[in-house]
């Protein structure tokens, strides 16, 4: 396959790319009921995500429409936010709105319900005043039909116009199926002292509103190509199953770059970690963009008790530590108050010191650092990484917390006994709590008394 003119699927607008690739589709007036013309450019938002921007237009009523969508998948879970709203920061706060996002106000009972609004990147703020807009758009004519009703909007008004003053504290809960949704911390890389974000899995309502079907739920012609390429080898594609890979063989599979979406190759292996287990190693590089990406899963499923490790970095002879970080693991760093969630990372095979360089270089990269608007936070973000290079220049000493609720991570011993823990390690195996188990989906569970179908 001939790779030299590839070019990614969402490209960014740049000088050097004077004529993207629009694409034209002749479409019904919903106004004039006429034919009109939609374009289509596939483009990227710099440190945020892949969209598809839509314009239509219409020459016999002049009628117009833009719209934004995600070009990207749903994530593998739903996300809920509960932000207190407690002083001007909060209300100047960066939110990300899918159609899929639902916004709620305990206080005042206020809802906004999913799909009732486009997606689209605003503040704390401004999620207010474009509820206050809404409803005051036909007040004139609404005193004089109906006063009562307008009497009472324009309380609730006057309401939603106290919580902008913030005459007292009060909460804001979204919440989104589909994942695509995000609010702003001015902390970071500290833990959010004011909000907290919850992951859950969908249920399979939820995921039917997604479009999202288990393969039992599809026909059985519709059913049969939908093999996952993962299991797919060049070699023999229609054998080749996870179990009948050998350690030492490495799979390679087509795949879209997670970056562009252009045709890439990942590379799949298994490997076992002495004193461990097996885990799966995958490892993407795109032509396209140079884009290169490694994701490590565990081989076995959720082990009985969560693992928590402490992992003193004191200098130079701790950066070679082996340390397998599952993507359910999170990291915390107490002489740097950095805190950050299993997904930040992803799951990845590396040392003590290319764990720190991974951090380093996320948060380096991240909007608030480098984003095209200013950030409050990008004080704090250069000053936190200058800390983390201090580190991995043996200045400065630290403690890497790993929690892992799955179990599924795993740090070296430099010990030569196999059997006891250097004096840089300690690790503890706890119960789960309920919300842990609900948050790996372990609740739902049914593993005893079980009839398949």
């Amino acid at each position: 396959m001939c790779t030299e003119n590839q070019k990614p699927v969402f490209r960014d607008l740049t000088a050097e790319d004077p004529d993207p690739e629009v694409t034209e589709i002749e479409s019904f007036c919903v106004n004039c009921h006429a034919n009109g013309l939609t374009r289509l450019l596939l483009t990227r938002i710099p440190y945020y995500k892949n969209v598809v921007l839509m314009s239509f237009s219409c020459e016999e009523c002049g009628y117009e429409n833009n719209e934004i969508q995600p070009g990207g998948a749903y994530a593998e879970t739903g996300v809920r936010w509960k932000l207190r709203v407690v002083d001007h920061r909060d209300l100047n706060r960066q939110v990300v709105k899918s159609d899929y996002t639902s916004v709620k106000i305990p206080e005042l009972d206020f809802e906004v319900p999913a799909q009732s609004q486009k997606g689209d990147v605003t503040t704390v703020e401004g999620i207010i005043t474009r509820a206050e807009t809404a409803l005051t758009q036909d007040q004139e004519a609404r005193r004089l039909d109906h006063p009562e009703a307008a009497a009472q909007i324009d309380d609730f008004v006057e309401s939603l116009q106290e919580l902008r003053r913030l005459d007292k504290p009060w909460t804001l809960e979204l919440e989104d199926i589909s994942g695509n949704c995000f609010v702003e911390n001015p902390e970071v890389p500290r833990k959010d002292p004011n909000c907290e974000r919850t992951d859950f899995i969908r249920s399979e309502e939820e995921n039917h509103i997604l479009g999202i079907f288990a393969p039992d739920e599809v026909s059985d012609e519709a059913a049969k190509p939908t093999v996952p390429d993962v299991l797919l080898s060049p070699a023999d594609p229609a054998q080749c199953t996870y179990e009948s890979l050998a350690a030492d063989e490495i799979l390679q599979f087509r795949t879209n770059c997670p970056e562009c979406n252009a045709p890439a190759d990942t590379n799949m292996k298994i490997t076992n970690i002495p004193h461990f287990k097996e885990v799966v190693i995958m490892a993407t590089n795109c032509d396209a963009c140079g884009h290169r990406t490694n994701e490590v899963k565990s081989g076995g499923g959720v082990e009985d008790k969560g693992v928590r490790f402490e992992v003193r970095v004191a200098g130079r002879h701790d950066f070679s530590r082996d340390i397998l970080k599952a993507e359910t693991c999170s990291m915390e760093i107490p002489e740097l108050e950095v805190s950050v969630g299993g997904r930040a990372l992803g799951g990845r095979f590396t040392t003590a010191e290319g764990l720190l360089r991974a951090t380093a270089h996320q948060l380096a990269t991240a909007p608030a650092a480098t984003g095209d608007a200013p950030s409050r936070a990008a004080p704090g973000l250069h000053r936190f990484i200058d800390k983390l290079y201090e580190v991995l220049d043996g200045k400065r000493s630290v403690t890497i917390v790993l929690d892992d609720p799955a179990g599924n991570s795993y740090v070296q011993s430099l010990s030569d006994d196999p059997n006891t823990l250097d004096d840089g390690i300690k690790i503890s195996r706890y119960d789960r709590s309920f919300e842990q188990n609900e948050e790996l989906g372990l609740n739902d569970m049914k593993t005893e008394g079980y009839q398949g179908s």
